[in-house]
């Protein structure tokens, strides 16, 4: 009845269990079919009014959640579930070493009050309340290449796929990466890639912008690095490679220069894997505008060359199979390093 559905819509939320009850053991109706019931029964007159909800005062503060942070990136950037289950002891050899700065600059915010939220968190509690930290961490990258028609892309001829047979040294593919962080707006510098298709030997250098002339600058600090002449460069229809200086760079020392199809990154995978793994796994998306911040980054890559080019193993596909079920394989040569 009307009655019954008005004083359905105005009881608490424990009066309104009760009159469920009531009417599925008296009329044989489901709960769920009696809330229907009553809400079609009674409907409010006029326009429907928008509730605003007062929202619940967060169970974490600001203090638990600074210290999260720093117990996140001292853990070594777990998800939510490893976190929490080596939170205890995370915190544990924090309070150890606190004397050495263990804790940082959260050192005077982590108190009993804080200890004791950060072990009763769970895990999704703990990935959202770090959510928008590595968003802000870990901003998304930006490509800026744009692919612009002129005399050299016409005369620099194009290779679709990297060739597989008579491999040798000296087949270097070159890219270049925007440290640009968030947002293309303003001037930021680069990372110049130049990778060995047959070897891997990768050699990276920073630049201020991609102007020719710092291209040509880093082409040839890079020239120099590599252990064998280079013979041949390709790259993709970016103006800072399809230009009068770097053409006549490589003419000048009888370097071949090709080129990949535009918007196919495919055609040249060897150096946009590089981009990825070394240039992006080691200075990440963050934005680098100064000329500190780009001294930084060619304090960095050598380092990481030196890592990359002695000490870690790659291997290169060698073809493909089908299996005995019609699946399509890779095959792989062995691994070894790009010294080697």
């Amino acid at each position: 009845t009307k009655s019954e559905a008005a004083a359905y819509a105005k009881a608490s939320k424990k009066a309104k269990g009760e009159i469920l009850d009531r009417l599925a053991a008296e009329v044989g109706w489901s709960r769920a079919n009696a809330r229907r019931q009553l809400g079609k029964t009674f409907k409010r007159r006029g326009p429907a009014r928008s509730v605003v909800r007062r929202p619940r005062p967060p169970t974490y503060g600001y203090d638990t959640v600074k210290v999260l942070q720093q117990v996140w990136a001292v853990a070594g950037q777990p998800c939510g579930k490893y976190l929490a289950a080596v939170m205890e002891a995370t915190l544990a050899n924090l309070e150890a070493h606190a004397a050495t700065g263990s804790l940082g600059r959260e050192r005077g915010r982590y108190s009993p009050e804080v200890r004791a939220q950060l072990l009763a968190m769970s895990a999704a509690t703990i990935d959202r309340l770090l959510a928008p930290f590595k968003r802000a961490m870990y901003p998304a990258g930006k490509s800026t290449t744009r692919s612009r028609r002129n005399q050299y892309t016409e005369s620099i001829p194009l290779m679709i796929r990297i060739p597989v047979i008579d491999w040798q040294p000296g087949l270097v593919a070159i890219d270049t990466v925007a440290h640009c962080g968030n947002t293309t707006k303003g001037q930021y510098a680069f990372t110049l890639t130049a990778t060995d298709v047959y070897t891997g030997w990768t050699v990276n250098r920073a630049i201020k912008n991609k102007a020719s002339k710092w291209v040509v600058a880093a082409m040839k600090e890079i020239q120099n690095e590599f252990p064998y002449p280079i013979d041949h460069v390709h790259s993709d229809n970016g103006a800072e490679f399809l230009n009068a200086a770097v053409t006549a760079w490589c003419n000048g020392r009888n370097i071949k220069m090709s080129r990949s199809r535009p918007h196919h990154s495919n055609d040249n995978p060897f150096v946009e894997q590089k981009n990825g793994a070394v240039v992006r796994g080691s200075a990440f998306n963050y934005r680098y505008d100064t000329d500190a911040e780009l001294a930084l980054l060619n304090e960095l890559w050598p380092l990481v060359n030196l890592r990359k080019n002695l000490f870690l193993p790659t291997k290169k596909v060698t073809g493909y199979r089908l299996t005995r079920t019609g699946k399509s394989t890779r095959s792989y040569d062995a691994p070894r390093t790009p010294a080697d």
